[in-house]
């Protein structure tokens, strides 16, 4: 099949995964297309069977702001019709749904049919498209996608809550590829982590884009109140708007040396692989991506019960959840795991074994069903 996977290039979990989705797909034999305004950051360069298309949009006086969607619609009429493409799969609604609804009625006007898929990630649907100025829009989108899929559970019944749907949604859960993370440290990764905690200090991490849902703040307390009791180090992975809130928090509470902010990683996996517990208090997560990240490096997590976490952090088994915003419970927990080598080292196997519920093996055939679905349906309704 030859796929065209749209996306938004940076380090949010909808990138990720439709970025991991394409490379396992074009390992199978599969012809992927990735279109974009930018290379996504975990597609290396020069990968057999993967293309990528710059989206560039049309920089003018007149406008205040460039009309990246008309752009987008533009770039996928013309990779559809001189690529040949088969369909197209979109992930995150705004406005990539959209624009792919123009680009399929434009490509009828040449006598083509591109069908298309929409993923469905999670602010998409929990905020930013129930805000009048997008509600319509992306109610439309969904339901003239030829299928449309989402993350969890939760956000299925979000968006049969929010919006006036009235198609199918299936949904189809987020995957690691197991191979990419360390269960096992290597050589230098003893050494890094020794570099970070030289007395031998539990290392707690923190991976996310440092926006005001992710309460980067609840992962500095829950910190705070874990190094009271236990020699502790933390690292924060990632960037953002809550950055500077955090760095002040650091300094009012005394504990900037024990706390290290290393901005954006290209792989998820350097922090984690350090790591002894991970923490994720968010006010909502549709899926909790940088959660079975962690799991499947063997790190038992620490997390908020929000939206679709419980679907993916096993309470007791993997790690424990609490309500959003009770930092205390989050850092009893924590404590618990972390309270001795032999607890630690049960819930660290508890949460890989758990992890394997979402491996690729089990996920990719998914969406492969769902593409010769969807193509099998276009060749019915050409014959026609």
């Amino acid at each position: 099949m030859k796929i065209g996977i749209v996306l938004y290039p940076t380090f949010g979990g909808s990138g990720v995964v439709a970025t991991e989705l394409g490379k396992a797909l074009a390992k199978k034999g599969h012809e992927i297309h990735f279109i974009s305004y930018n290379h996504p950051v975990r597609l290396d360069h020069f990968q057999p069977n993967i293309r990528y298309h710059e989206v560039r949009p049309f920089n003018y006086p007149l406008f205040d702001y460039q009309p990246y969607e008309l752009a987008l619609t533009s770039k996928l009429v013309d990779v559809t019709r001189y690529e040949g493409l088969d369909l197209l799969h979109v992930h995150y609604a705004i406005p990539h749904a959209s624009s792919a609804y123009f680009a399929q009625q434009i490509l009828k006007t040449h006598g083509l049919y591109i069908p298309f898929i929409t993923t469905l990630h999670g602010t998409d649907i929990t905020l930013v498209g129930r805000h009048p100025a997008f509600e319509p829009v992306i109610t439309f989108s969904i339901n003239n996608s030829d299928a449309v899929t989402v993350v969890s559970q939760s956000l299925k019944d979000d968006t049969l809550k929010h919006f006036a749907i009235d198609r199918e949604i299936q949904v189809i859960p987020n995957f690691v590829e197991h191979s990419n993370y360390c269960v096992e440290p290597k050589e230098s990764d003893i050494k890094r982590k020794k570099d970070i905690a030289p007395n031998g200090e539990y290392i707690i991490s923190h991976i996310s884009n440092f926006r005001k849902v992710k309460r980067l703040q609840d992962v500095v307390s829950i910190f705070d109140l874990i190094r009271k009791k236990i020699p502790a180090k933390l690292i924060l992975a990632g960037d953002g708007p809550e950055r500077f809130a955090a760095e002040q928090q650091c300094k009012e509470l005394g504990i900037c040396a024990d706390v290290e902010f290393v901005g954006n990683v290209q792989s998820a996996d350097e922090i984690l692989c350090i790591s002894d517990l991970f923490l994720l208090p968010s006010e909502t997560e549709s899926f909790g991506l940088a959660a079975l990240e962690a799991l499947a490096s063997g790190v038992p997590v620490i997390s908020s019960n929000s939206g679709g976490l419980p679907e993916v952090n096993a309470q007791g088994i993997s790690g424990f959840l609490s309500k959003v915003g009770d930092v205390e419970d989050m850092a009893k927990n924590a404590l618990t795991i972390l309270s001795s080598a032999e607890s630690l080292e049960k819930f660290s196997q508890q949460a890989y074994e758990h992890s394997k519920k979402f491996t690729l093996e089990a996920i990719l055939p998914q969406y492969e069903a769902l593409y010769e679905k969807v193509l099998k349906k276009k060749r019915e309704n050409l014959s026609v």
